[in-house]
């Protein structure tokens, strides 16, 4: 987590309390260290945010202080509620719960004009053909994209035949009822992509792969551009 996201965390969960929030509680939900936190409430008051108390025995955000009205236009509000409500709907636990956490502090922080036309215009409809499960934990794939590691599947391809891949996964494409992994795959020299509820073992490995992520996508769509935009329904490696 940013130093940024982190401020505004601890902003965020001070407003919300009903008593004082040690430092112990901030540092295990934010899960960095102690002088961590201790430094970020130096910032934030050095910064003029209203915080009181200290080290041992809590702190609370003074009444009277709100963060500024998040400059969002209506069209820039709806488009976010939008992406935040499908997410919640098809997204991994975790993602769920980071949109769902989303919709809230979008409603903290819009002025109240702007969210009542938006809760009145914005709706997702429920996704009405099953979403098929993933056998593996999205949520690992996705931290093991962030930390750049190597990842050991089995996968099972459309004709059910079974094989072992090494691949440098980088992006996590959602669709209606299904996600695909994109990655480069160490056994066929290419980029590929992989159904996540067709890998049917995974192992996050300690090596990390040397190409950035900035540089595969940019690689991967370069070489999407010269496909054509046709594609079989179970071409998929």
């Amino acid at each position: 987590m940013s130093a940024t996201r982190r401020l505004f965390s601890i902003i965020q969960t001070l407003r919300s309390a009903k008593r004082p929030i040690t430092a112990q509680q901030l540092c295990e939900q934010l899960e960095v260290s102690l002088r961590t936190i201790y430094r970020d409430i130096a910032e934030l008051q050095a910064q003029n945010i209203p915080i009181e108390g200290e080290a041992g025995i809590g702190y609370i955000l003074r009444d009277g202080y709100d963060m500024p009205p998040l400059m969002l236009t209506l069209d820039e509000l709806e488009a976010a509620l939008l992406g935040a409500q499908w997410v919640a709907e098809r997204g991994d636990e975790k993602l769920s719960i980071g949109a769902r956490s989303l919709v809230e502090k979008l409603n903290d922080v819009v002025p109240q004009h702007l969210k009542k036309v938006a809760d009145s215009l914005v709706v997702v409809a429920p996704c009405l053909t099953p979403i098929i499960s993933d056998t593996i934990d999205s949520e690992v794939l996705r931290e093991a994209m962030r930390s750049r590691k190597k990842v050991k599947i089995e996968y099972t391809d459309g004709a059910g035949k079974v094989s072992q891949r090494t691949i440098w996964p980088f992006m996590l494409a959602y669709f209606e009822t299904v996600k695909l992994a994109v990655a480069w795959c160490e056994k066929r020299e290419g980029f590929r992509h992989f159904r996540t509820d067709r890998i049917v073992d995974m192992e996050v490995l300690e090596e990390q792969f040397p190409a950035t992520t900035q540089q595969l996508k940019q690689d991967w769509w370069e070489q999407e551009k010269e496909k054509p935009r046709v594609y079989a329904k179970d071409s998929l490696s």
